[in-house]
């Protein structure tokens, strides 16, 4: 199955879940309005809300609360991202300029709250204690990864187990949770549910990974934002803490030098010493194990198209070149 086809399975119900986010998107505050109509038509993937209708089906449900909860699942990774633009100072995101780009700081950051806020309105209107408890949970968590990471920034010495736990928290969890209340929702018992979830955790994982990969391979206009941004930001993800691990000395001091003050001065140089050490194959590989093991997570479900699709979503997080 190919990722057109996988979209095409669950494209009815991704209209079903478009009209929700249109509905509770609106709001007396025409700023609110502008701003969160922007950021949601700006070309995202939708992978997150897929992943909850493509679990759901996958594990039998029937009924249509995966729409809803899917429209939250959108909501909390659109005022993530809203933060996370204001956090990194980002002007460029899907090829478009950032919200805080065009209307401030101070409004993209209030609009991701109010994004957040409704998503935990609208959770109620789902009914469902446990989902609350998964999704109240994620917020929590993701919000950890963030400043986690905030913490990593210009730190040279970030390992690999550091930069890990950053992406399962701000990254992998979200993933987590989508596909593991597709099987809340289909009544699952808990260790289906749990494998599920397993399922998503490494394929947000592998997802996150391609991503830092791209950020030294791919070019702007496939990425949609500005290549060599993490190194920019002094972000030390995968490609970089590998290479500066093996590196040569001077190869070492100039990582950690750009590292600790950011900025792309240096950015040929430590691009060749990407290449040299083989740390984006490195990466690759990681990127390609976790996929695997989010395939062998969703073994036990019987075989469906939304469960073939769910295997095409794996090998696309690691093949993607966006």
């Amino acid at each position: 199955m190919t990722i057109e086809q996988a979209q095409q399975l669950i494209k009815d119900d991704m209209q079903q879940v478009n009209r929700i986010i249109e509905k509770r998107l609106a709001s007396e505050v025409v700023l609110i309005n502008q701003l969160s109509q922007y950021i949601i038509h700006s070309g995202g993937k939708r992978l997150r809300p897929q992943l909850v209708l493509l679990s759901a089906s996958a594990c039998g449900y029937q009924g249509e609360l995966d729409y809803l909860v899917a429209a939250i699942i959108e909501f909390i990774h659109t005022a993530t991202l809203l933060h996370d633009d204001v956090v990194d100072a980002s002007d460029l995101r899907r090829g478009k300029d950032t919200a805080n780009s065009i209307w401030g700081n101070e409004a993209a950051v209030l609009v991701g709250d109010f994004l957040y806020s409704r998503s935990f309105e609208m959770m109620v209107d789902v009914g469902m204690m446990q989902v609350m408890e998964i999704l109240a949970s994620t917020t929590n968590i993701i919000a950890e990864g963030e400043v986690l990471q905030l913490l990593n920034i210009h730190d040279a010495d970030t390992t690999e187990e550091k930069y890990m736990e950053v992406i399962h928290c701000k990254t992998a969890k979200l993933f987590e949770s989508a596909t593991r209340l597709g099987a809340v929702l289909a009544g699952r018992d808990r260790q289906e549910q749990q494998a599920m979830a397993e399922y998503g955790m490494h394929l947000g994982t592998a997802f996150q990974i391609a991503d830092d990969i791209l950020d030294y391979s791919a070019s702007a206009e496939e990425m949609g934002k500005n290549v060599g941004d993490d190194l920019a930001e002094g972000k030390p993800t995968l490609p970089l803490i590998y290479a500066q691990k093996k590196a040569n000395e001077k190869q070492k001091k100039l990582i950690r030098q750009a590292i600790e003050q950011g900025g792309l001065e240096q950015l040929d140089a430590i691009m060749q010493a990407i290449e040299q050490t083989g740390a984006l194959d490195y990466s690759r590989k990681i990127a390609e194990q976790e996929a695997n093991l989010a395939k062998q997570k969703i073994a036990f479900l019987a075989d469906s198209d939304y469960k073939q699709a769910m295997l095409c979503l794996a090998d696309y997080s690691v093949s993607r070149s966006f």
